[in-house]
């Protein structure tokens, strides 16, 4: 349902030395932004349609906040032709250390292709080139597969713009919410509610490995939560499970053939793996203590997950079968909510002190702890698919609008993500396939 069809093809041309003098070094925290020229593309439609995918590229590269496009009134060449080596003084004295230039050109199918050169302004010469080719409908995402190539090239890592963000979109008043399931790009644009129309309200969205399918919590008025899995491509959603107490938070383990969940019996809650066909509880904690949200390692190794057992709620670590629980946090107030970084090296967190909300992350053994952002509520971190950025929501005051935000490892870039109405408990996707 969700899914259109992306037939692409990919040509690199990088010499290695004009990389080097153009990398962006993004393992050393905070760095200026680069400075790159993004002209409208040539467009073989009608008039408008380049300049549209430069704006969604020029977007994706400025909120990285390691990009820095510059004015298009600044430009002093116009770019008639992409193959033509540009006059790189007339970028080099408007400040431009890379230049995107494109085009977009129709096929006899139907389907467009899209064209990319990026050029070194200081070294002048070319740095790298792509080509796409995807339905006409689908230029949005090529472009943001146009933003992931620039970013990859100039900075060695993967980029996250082809990617998507589940939430709970919230409507109605504060004592009477309605909250549904709803998918985005992660630009904001697209929005599409998944379960409009089913009457019950849902929490906690995430995404399996694939990308293909969203487990969530569904709650019918006073009754115990259940567990649903949704498939994004076909629209079709199924009930995994209905337990005598509530269960909380399920998450898919790496390999996606199962869920990592919390139950609760009694005053008690443990954390166990729950298989999506047979319902199979197995459980993983016995600890007397409150242990919720777990999360576990991209490698599959361990697990992490909040626990009040040694008096307020801390973060531990345990491996994959349950053993060898301990403890990584020891700070003031109460951390919640940890969610292991798709690249390995960290664990996001939400922590509470005197009556503020705080966004962190530290080292997966408990070290290197930082605080990125607050507010008074700040919850739900979720990290982009290369484990650069975390969205989460945020709300300013008592009672007032939840909205999403997302903020950079250098705690320096915060912005806005678009919605249409109120939203919490992002979800970001691996990147799309």
């Amino acid at each position: 349902m969700m899914r259109v069809a992306f037939l692409a093809f990919i040509a690199f041309l990088i010499p290695a030395t004009t990389v080097a003098q153009v990398r962006i070094d993004i393992t050393r925290g905070r760095t200026d932004p680069m400075p790159i020229a993004i002209p409208d593309y040539l467009s073989g439609f009608e008039e408008g349609f380049g300049e549209e995918v430069a704006d969604v590229i020029s977007n994706d590269l400025a909120t990285s906040g390691l990009f820095a496009p510059v004015a298009e009134g600044a430009f002093i060449q116009d770019i008639t032709n992409i193959n033509v080596t540009p006059r790189f003084a007339d970028w080099r004295v408007i400040g431009a250390r890379v230049l995107l230039a494109g085009e977009v050109i129709p096929l006899e199918d139907g389907r467009v292709q899209i064209n990319t050169r990026l050029w070194d302004v200081i070294g002048n010469q070319q740095v790298a080139s792509v080509a796409y080719k995807t339905p006409r409908e689908n230029w949005r995402r090529a472009a943001h597969k146009v933003a992931d190539f620039v970013y990859s090239t100039l900075t060695g890592e993967s980029g996250y713009f082809d990617s998507r963000i589940v939430y709970i979109g919230e409507t109605g008043p504060k004592t009477a919410r309605k909250k549904k399931l709803v998918i985005m790009d992660q630009d904001g644009h697209n929005p599409t509610t998944l379960t409009k129309g089913l009457p019950y309200n849902v929490l906690t969205p995430r995404f399996s490995p694939d990308e293909q399918e969203i487990t969530y919590l569904a709650f019918f008025d006073d009754r115990p939560a259940k567990v649903y899995i949704f498939n994004i491509e076909t629209g079709e959603q199924r009930e995994v499970g209905e337990y005598p107490g509530m269960t909380f938070a399920p998450r898919f383990t790496p390999g996606g053939d199962e869920l990592l969940v919390s139950f609760a019996i009694g005053a008690n809650s443990d954390i166990a793996y729950l298989e999506p066909n047979s319902g199979r509880l197995r459980r993983l904690t016995t600890n007397p203590g409150i242990d919720v949200s777990p999360s576990m390692s991209p490698e599959g190794d361990r697990i992490a997950f909040a626990s009040d057992r040694g008096g307020s709620q801390q973060i531990y670590v345990m491996n994959a079968d349950g053993s060898g629980q301990r403890r990584i946090t020891f700070g003031q107030g109460t951390y919640g909510t940890p969610v292991w970084s798709p690249r390995g090296d960290l664990i996001a967190f939400t922590r509470q002190h005197k009556n503020r909300f705080y966004i962190g992350v530290v080292n997966t053994d408990g070290s290197g702890e930082r605080l990125l952002t607050e507010a008074y509520l700040v919850e739900g971190p979720t990290w982009s698919p290369n484990g650069r950025v975390l969205a989460f929501h945020r709300e300013e005051y008592p009672g007032g609008p939840v909205r999403l935000y997302a903020i950079d490892l250098t705690g320096q870039n915060l912005r806005r993500l678009p919605t249409p109405t109120e939203a919490s408990d992002p979800a970001w996707s691996p990147r799309l396939n």
